[in-house]
């Protein structure tokens, strides 16, 4: 009995799916203080180009989505939807949001339509240019994910890419790097206020920093994360398999 337990768990450790890898390794190098390139210019929902400089005013939560995103870009941005709604900060004068698509298939068009429907869930006076979407091309959106360390892989017509929001201070300097698709309210108002001050926090949860990707063929959100967990498990499985073996042989038949 032994045996065929310790035989089911090896099984069980060394299967495919055990260690199944994506398209490639995708993340994010977080890049606390460092100065986002200002000078980069995208499309804004009307098709005007416009410098991040001319936005980059007061404490910024940026976001790197793509908007045909069938994954964790919707799940992220309903989750900060909701914190908007609740933190107690006023939009447009104490913080606003910029979304900017690194997908440069996106078109101004499509992000003033995300942007409307975005600015409908949310229940508090919140004026439009408190939270911006953005479009660009090969170069630009290049300059400012390689400045937030925001490392992204196509996967067929999809990416694979970490879900991450960065807080920003009024003259673009990242200050702090929040994952995954809740925002608790205190959290994000902290974040905002150190944002404010320029004070740079570093990440707690680090090992959330591969938490959330895009499976185009399963169509679901999956979370690298458990590669981690799951080599972790591996050893486990690997280890109490051996010793229900080892303990077999010991006492003999």
């Amino acid at each position: 009995m032994r045996r065929w337990a310790a035989a089911c768990l090896l099984s069980l450790a060394i299967s495919p799916s055990a260690g199944a890898q994506g398209p490639g390794e995708v993340g994010l190098d977080e890049k606390l203080g460092a100065a986002i390139p200002l000078e980069t210019r995208f499309l804004d929902e009307e098709g005007r180009s416009v410098e991040l400089a001319a936005l980059i005013d007061k404490p910024t939560v940026l976001t790197l989505n793509y908007f045909r995103c069938a994954g964790i870009c919707t799940p992220l941005l309903n989750g900060l939807t909701d914190a908007l709604n609740r933190v107690g900060l006023e939009p447009g004068r104490d913080f606003q949001v910029v979304t900017v698509s690194f997908d440069e298939r996106d078109t101004p068009e499509i992000a003033k339509t995300k942007r409307l429907n975005y600015l409908k869930q949310i229940r508090r006076p919140f004026p439009p240019s408190a939270w911006r979407f953005l479009t660009g091309k090969g170069p630009a959106i290049k300059a400012l994910t390689d400045a937030v360390g925001f490392e992204f892989k196509p996967w067929g017509e999809e990416y694979v890419h970490p879900g991450v929001i960065v807080l920003l201070s009024p003259k673009g300097r990242i200050t702090r790097y929040m994952y995954g698709t809740l925002f608790p309210r205190y959290d994000l108002e902290m974040a905002l206020r150190e944002a404010a001050r320029g004070k740079a926090r570093p990440t707690i949860v680090k090992a959330l920093e591969f938490c959330y990707s895009y499976d185009p063929q399963g169509r679901r959100v999956v979370s690298k994360a458990t590669r981690a967990v799951g080599a972790a498990m591996l050893l486990f499985v690997a280890g109490f398999a051996a010793m229900l073996a080892w303990g077999g042989k010991r006492k003999g038949p």
